[in-house]
């Protein structure tokens, strides 16, 4: 058994306010707390590996080319490896939420990004 203490566990911040914590990071799966700031949207973007997005408080939009949709708390999303999608919080204050990762994905996988 693996314990991730959350006050102890790895973090950075891609951009301003846009906070993530790694939970787990296995090569079969990983998991990710984050917080999305206010109007915060991450650039469109895909990955090998398939996603799942649960908010936790908040609401998040995900745009991908073939639909849109607003989730609210304890909402879920399933996305397809190598699906482009952006993730945008549209509220006025702070979103926060978890990404799962099936298989695993590098925890720096923002800092090591091509813009």
């Amino acid at each position: 058994m693996k314990v991730v203490r959350f006050k102890e566990a790895e973090s950075y911040e891609p951009e301003k306010d846009w906070r993530r914590v790694s939970l787990c990071s296995e090569d079969s799966i990983s998991i990710e707390h984050f917080i999305k700031p206010a109007k915060h949207a991450s650039p469109r973007h895909s990955h090998p590996n398939a996603q799942i997005l649960i908010v936790l408080s908040g609401r998040l939009q995900i745009e991908t080319d073939s639909q849109t949709v607003e989730l609210g708390p304890f909402d879920t999303a399933y996305i397809d490896g190598n699906e482009e999608h952006v993730v945008i919080n549209p509220l006025q204050e702070p979103s926060a939420g978890l990404d799962i990762f099936v298989p695993g994905r590098s925890f720096d996988f923002w800092l090591k990004r091509k813009k």
